[in-house]
């Protein structure tokens, strides 16, 4: 009897080891298997490349083991991306679904112009194809961008706007492309904004080229 047990126990221990050696085989055959795709959607040619370039950087080894802080940290640092969100397709392959970010005006910085995009985020102006308003006075971006709601909440039509300058008394000047000027008062909302814009639509400026709404409640007219 004790030598039945005793057969049976070490018949246990050698099916032991074996289905623990077929398993940890199994696990060390899967973990060779490296990250063979990864499709990059939403940018163009050669920012797709570029993204693609410095996510294979990380040396991608297995789809289950990514760094996901690494992995997240290079797409959310680039500064065309708004949105995105990842796909896992098991077992080697990764979809990125990116919603690229639209660009609202140039910059200025250290002598050297910047696409301002709407994710608040700086990039190289390689596109001259462009049409943007340019920002002086180096307001901080999300100054810049709230302005730039406000003005798309009115009736101001933003693409008629060659110039937005910002003063640190936290005021802005607006230049269209007519060459008139308006000057804005420190706090702005959309409904001063919505008079200006009936005012210069109904109004006959001729010479006069800067419209002063600095006081509330008033609109001046002055020349240049």
């Amino acid at each position: 009897m004790h030598q039945r047990k005793s057969k049976k126990i070490l018949i246990y221990f050698f099916l032991l080891i074996l289905v623990g050696s077929i398993n940890n085989n199994s696990i060390n055959d899967f973990k060779l298997k490296k990250v063979e795709n990864i499709n990059i959607f939403g940018l163009e040619e050669n920012d797709q490349k570029n993204l693609l370039y410095n996510i294979n950087n990380l040396d991608l080894k297995n789809i289950f083991f990514i760094n996901k802080k690494k992995f997240q940290n290079i797409i959310e640092t680039n500064s065309l991306v708004k949105e995105y969100n990842v796909i896992k397709k098991y077992p080697y392959s990764i979809d990125i679904n990116i919603k690229k970010t639209s660009f609202i005006a140039r910059i200025n910085e250290n002598g050297k112009f910047f696409l301002i995009g709407d994710n608040g985020k700086l990039s190289n102006d390689n596109n001259s194809k462009n049409q943007l308003p340019y920002i002086f006075g180096n307001p901080e971006i999300k100054k810049a961008l709230e302005f730039k709601k406000i003005i798309d909440h009115s009736n101001l039509d933003y693409s008629l706007i060659k110039s937005l300058y910002y003063f640190k008394s936290n005021r802005w000047d607006l230049k269209f492309y007519n060459n008139i000027v308006i000057k804005l008062p420190e706090k702005i909302e959309k409904e001063t904004l919505d008079k200006i814009s009936i005012f210069i639509k109904n109004i006959k400026l001729e010479n006069k080229k800067i419209v002063d709404a600095r006081i509330k409640n008033q609109i001046i007219i002055l020349d240049e």
